[in-house]
């Protein structure tokens, strides 16, 4: 019965929907399904009107089903490739919960397995994922020398470019740009992939494009300069178009059918081989098996190479190379192609010529230095040479390093890199970081505020419930005092705190949303924000200040010191004192001194007292 419902039902459902029908065929065939249904559902009392509405009911659900589920993958899947990083992705990672995030390009992903504590086997399922980085450096990160450089750097790109733009941006847009500066540096480090927080967008500096478009986007950087930790030095990353005599030969004008252009060709050019000699392809190949012969020969002879060849066969392939049919073909040609004094040459009376090339000087140690150096520093020779092989001259380190691509190591070592190459991570999913972050301020934690209007807010309806002391503090970059989440920034007893929106910007950017005095951009910076010559101090965003703030005192003297200043000045000379810091002064005859005066001239004073006492009787009398 289920089987024929489910069969009678779409029958009804298109007849009614489709409009090529007679309506009175449509009627008929409703009818006897209906029929057929009341013959079906007859013992059972179902209405057929019901199991209609039934059928559309279950089917309008599957689809909503359908749409709901179609949904949540494609907001899964988005999610999903917001969290997936890639080789070459730019990320923000956190080292710290107060100090702003670090700009790094994933590089390399590795999964290193962690081992079990009560057992010895690898646990890879528990296995760490690391990510080897490029170190992207922010202003407020390298000192204020090259802060002044690398603006410097950027008034004189200015100045090429001819573009006005920088000095027409509003106050507050300059100091965010500087925000939007990095600096990029050849150094790679290895930091857990879980400190990930996020991508961003880091490109070379365009000049193309405006200022104000790095601004406009969300999490966009861009850098210009490279930064060397070692060294403390700024160079400038752009390509250079090599143009001019110094990298293209001058071209001169076409010459004539038999027009000398002046030169002398034979000091010019040296002829080492002549196609066109008497000798037969095959002579010339038997001299060649000759060579070798005697480059066998000569190996045998030779202690050395006895050594590094121990057996016939690695004397017989070292003679083999190169280096042993250049020479036999310049013998050759250099004897005029006469096969006899060739020989002879091979062979002088000293004994046999031995040819050896780079492959062949080197040392086992040396070849192993060599591999060392090109996996950390590349194709960079000079470095080679200087950090690696200062023995060996840069015209040595080439040679050497064409031949060892010709070696079987090179091929088995190249394989090898293919295969960690493969079995490396492409990718690793990094789920959103939801722990919260211990600079968020609570009101409970909240501590009474030690400034001014910290307390009661001005205007408040009396009677109302008012704010915790300490909370009605506003934000340290937009001087808001509304905002669903607070944190503390920069140091404790200072109580500083910035709002939701500027503790993002303060994360990603590394500074404040408005400049401030703090990083010197606005004239007559205060005593606080000064170094101890005088000269203001360059912040950058910082919550951590350059100079503590002095704490005052107040020196009270007693009054025979006060009384001493005034009358052993002929003891206690100030002005040569305040000259001479390191002068002793004796404390114990300035004090007798001080006593003795005041003694005098106080017994002075009362003699003439008692000498003007009558007279002022008599006057009075």
């Amino acid at each position: 019965i289920h089987f024929r419902l489910n069969s009678i039902v779409p029958i009804v459902r298109a007849v009614q929907q489709t409009p090529l029908i007679n309506p009175f065929a449509r009627e008929e065939i409703k009818n006897k399904c209906t029929v057929s249904l009341r013959l079906l559902t007859g013992p059972l009392r179902i209405d057929p009107a019901t199991i209609f509405q039934r059928a559309e009911r279950r089917q309008w659900q599957r689809r909503r089903q359908h749409t709901a589920l179609t949904w949540r993958h494609q907001e899964r899947g988005a999610a999903m490739a917001a969290n997936m990083y890639r080789v070459g992705d730019y990320v923000y990672f956190e080292n710290s919960s107060s100090n702003p995030l670090l700009i790094r390009r994933i590089e390399e992903l590795n999964k290193w397995p962690s081992f079990s504590a009560s057992h010895a086997n690898l646990q890879t399922a528990n296995g760490n994922v690391e990510a080897k980085v490029v170190c992207f450096y922010r202003r407020r990160d390298i000192s204020a020398t090259l802060v002044a450089l690398a603006d410097k750097h950027a008034r004189e790109l200015e100045e090429e470019m001819e573009n006005r733009e920088m000095l027409d941006l509003p106050e507050k847009q300059k100091h965010q740009l500087r925000h939007r500066e990095l600096f990029l540096s050849r150094q790679l480090e290895s930091l857990p992939a879980t400190h990930i927080r996020g991508k961003c967008c880091v490109t070379l500096l365009n000049e193309t494009e405006t200022l104000k478009s790095y601004l406009d986007r969300e999490d966009a950087f861009f850098y210009s300069l490279v930064y060397d930790p070692q060294q403390k030095t700024l160079l400038a990353d752009k390509g250079e178009i090599r143009v001019g005599t110094k990298y293209q030969a001058e071209i001169t004008d076409l010459l004539k059918e038999g027009e000398e252009d002046g030169r002398e060709l034979a000091k010019l050019e040296e002829k080492v081989w002549d196609p066109n000699s008497p000798l037969t392809e095959k002579q010339i190949d038997q001299f060649l098996v000759v060579a070798r012969s005697v480059g066998t020969f000569a190996r045998a002879l030779d202690c050395s190479s006895s050594v590094r060849q121990p057996s016939l066969h690695m004397s017989a392939a070292a003679a083999s190379r190169d280096i042993t049919l250049f020479h036999a073909m310049d013998t050759l040609h250099n004897n005029g192609y006469d096969m006899t004094r060739a020989i002879a040459a091979l062979v002088p009376q000293g004994g046999p010529v031995l040819c050896r090339d780079e492959m062949e000087e080197w040392s086992a140690s040396e070849a192993n230095l060599f591999e060392e150096a090109l996996e950390k520093y590349g194709k960079d020779f000079t470095d080679i040479q200087q950090d690696f092989l200062p023995w060996k001259s840069l015209t040595s380190i080439i040679e050497y390093y064409y031949m060892w691509k010709t070696t079987d190591r090179y091929v088995q070592q190249k394989r090898l890199k293919a295969a960690e190459a493969e079995s490396k991570l492409k990718q690793v999913y990094i789920p959103n970081y939801n722990k919260p972050n211990p600079n968020q301020l609570s009101v409970n934690s909240m501590k009474p505020a030690l400034v001014n209007g910290a307390g009661a807010i001005p205007g408040a309806i009396p009677g109302a419930v008012s704010q915790p002391a300490g909370l009605g503090r506003a934000c340290e970059s937009c001087y808001t005092t509304s905002s669903y989440q607070w944190y503390s920034w920069g140091p404790t007893n200072m109580q500083c705190r910035l709002c939701a929106s500027c503790w993002t910007y303060w994360k990603k950017y590394g500074g404040l949303k408005m400049p401030t005095r703090l990083d010197g951009e606005r004239p007559g910076p205060n005593r606080n924000n000064m170094s101890p010559h005088g000269a203001p101090v360059r912040h950058g965003g910082s919550p951590k200040f350059a100079v503590k703030t002095r704490q005052a005192f107040y020196l009270q003297t007693t009054q025979l010191t006060r009384t001493a200043r005034r009358i052993c000045q002929d003891l206690l000379k100030s002005r040569f004192l305040a000259r001479h810091p390191y002068t002793p002064v004796n404390t114990a005859a300035i004090k007798a001194e001080c006593e003795c005066s005041a003694v005098a001239r106080y017994d002075q004073k009362a003699h003439i007292f008692e000498e003007c006492r009558p007279e002022a009787s008599g006057v009075c009398g």
